[in-house]
């Protein structure tokens, strides 16, 4: 289903009832909306109408030219649009890896529009920005680094990608064949979601705000990339929020473990 978001046109996986409550499953980098084909039938089977989009620059959504298309207003401001064009007023929304950190700012900038808020494996933007400062998640963060060149991360993102997914995941069968063939087409010209990297670069957020929803993160452990300590919210820019952390698993947590995901998400959602 291809859904006018506004300035771009979002595909999205839908699943249960039209007239259930709604549900947007934002997923990261390097992925599409298939991440989500473990947490959609269980959403849907609780009666939530859940909606997956493909985020602008992957898939068969849109894919605006230039860096300046991929700032982090624009991407919120999807978000905002597709609850719109579903004919909703409001939405709960998850987020996993760069759709959660496009849904904290959802829920920075769109209050009225967010139900609850749910994040995966990508911790609160001012958090990011003060661990960006040690030498230790400069470390793990090297990639936003090598993203800024032109040309060269295209390359390589296509080079790597099914590695990416037959390897970091801590379980073998986290993602299948068909799974990894899926993501892999979905992100056949890389530029667009390489441009999220860029334009965080280039591009400060306008203004930060306070988050008065309901939050809860979901923190899948070890992550190679990100440290486990910027999980905890900060209560001054999260006043309610909580932290469920996954021992064993990885960054990919919705893959690793879809049933306690699915038992978090379905809890904190009622």
């Amino acid at each position: 289903m291809l859904v006018d978001a506004g300035e771009v046109g979002l595909h999205c996986i839908t699943a249960g009832p039209e007239n259930g409550p709604l549900v947007l499953l934002l997923h990261g980098f390097p992925e599409c909306s298939i991440t989500w084909r473990k947490q959609l039938p269980a959403l849907a089977a609780a009666g939530y109408r859940a909606v997956a989009p493909d985020l602008r620059g992957y898939g068969d959504s849109d894919k605006p030219r230039g860096v300046a298309a991929y700032r982090l207003e624009k991407l919120a401001q999807d978000v905002s649009g597709l609850i719109a064009a579903l004919g909703r007023s409001s939405a709960h929304v998850v987020g996993h890896d760069w759709g959660g950190y496009i849904a904290w700012h959802f829920a920075m900038w769109h209050p009225q529009q967010l139900g609850k808020l749910a994040v995966l494996n990508i911790p609160h933007p001012q958090q990011m920005r003060r661990a960006l400062r040690t030498l230790r998640q400069l470390r793990r963060s090297w990639y936003f680094f090598f993203f800024q060149l032109p040309w060269l991360p295209e390359r390589s993102v296509r080079q790597s990608l099914r590695r990416l997914f037959r390897s970091t995941p801590a379980r073998r069968d986290a993602y299948d064949e068909q799974t990894i063939e899926t993501i892999a087409r979905a992100l056949r010209d890389p530029t667009g979601p390489i441009n999220y990297y860029r334009a965080a670069a280039r591009y400060r957020s306008p203004r930060w705000q306070v988050i008065d929803k309901p939050a809860l993160v979901i923190w899948g452990e070890p992550d190679r990339w990100l440290g486990s300590e910027m999980a905890q919210p900060d209560p001054r820019w999260v006043r309610d929020a909580r932290l469920e952390r996954i021992p064993g698993t990885s960054h990919w947590v919705q893959a690793d473990a879809p049933d306690r995901v699915n038992e978090l998400l379905l809890s904190f959602l009622r």
